[in-house]
């Protein structure tokens, strides 16, 4: 018998965890734009959310299979496997990408989880590219807490990001490297005009100047999360991914 307290952590964790949405507008043609989001050495170039993906094979239905690693802190990599599958080209238009994935690893928090990317071309070669997705979080209802107030705003910031970067990488030819450095630069010279006002002036001047650094936009060099929209306008697309098998392993034995 459970315990009523782990009950209703559990469920008021899993009220808390929403799905993760993040949309941005790229104007750069969709073709460009399918490259480097589905060519994995080029994908874990501007997605902090990986820090390595590495192709597996392929099944069957000529699903592509693929390892993934990411270093959470220093010496502590976690890992997993996933599967996807894209159209590319649809009536409209528009192409989508499938996704299914997970890991064993029971450093890992998530457990398994899937989602879509979609390609919805626009004016003048500029393409809405969104994403959705959900996952089921480990180490009971811990690990739901642990999700809801940490680890889900986390990771649908970096997404956001993410998006942001190759928006500059396509549009402005600014690479991925260089647009976290500067975005990390800015950060800390903010950082540094808000506690010198505190150390010269006062406390209070000193908050004013936080909400001011906060509130200011960033440099249209910069990335930053800000940019994308993370909320649907309408309802949220729906992709069928029961085709791509469960927790990352897809139907049928992988082709090498």
């Amino acid at each position: 018998m459970r315990c009523p307290l782990c009950c209703w952590m559990s469920g008021y964790c899993r009220s808390m965890g929403q799905r993760i949405y993040v949309e941005t507008l790229i104007r750069a043609p969709l073709e460009q734009l399918w490259e480097h989001t589905q060519d994995p050495a080029v994908h874990a170039q501007w997605d902090l959310r990986f820090g390595q993906i590495v192709p597996t094979g392929h099944d069957a239905a000529g699903q592509k299979h693929f390892r993934y690693a990411t270093t959470v802190l220093p010496g502590v990599t976690v890992a997993g496997t996933g599967v996807h599958a894209g159209q590319r080209r649809k009536p409209d238009g528009s192409a989508t990408s499938a996704l299914r994935f997970g890991s064993e690893q029971r450093l890992c928090l998530i457990k398994s989880g899937s989602g879509y990317w979609r390609y919805i071309p626009q004016h003048e070669e500029a393409v809405s590219f969104l994403t959705g997705y959900d996952y089921t979080p480990r180490w009971g209802w811990a690990g739901e807490l642990i999700d809801s107030m940490i680890f889900r705003p986390t990771i649908g910031w970096a997404t956001a990001f993410s998006f942001d970067r190759l928006r500059l990488w396509l549009e402005c030819g600014i690479t991925p490297t260089r647009s976290r450095n500067q975005a990390v630069a800015e950060a800390a010279a903010r950082a540094l005009v808000v506690g010198g006002v505190v150390l010269l002036i006062n406390w209070k001047v000193g908050l004013a100047a936080g909400a001011a650094a906060v509130l200011v936009p960033p440099l249209p060099s910069t990335a930053a999360a800000r940019r994308c929209r993370r909320r649907p306008t309408g309802q949220e697309p729906r992709v069928d991914v029961s085709a791509l098998g469960k927790d990352g392993k897809g139907a049928g034995e992988e082709r090498k």
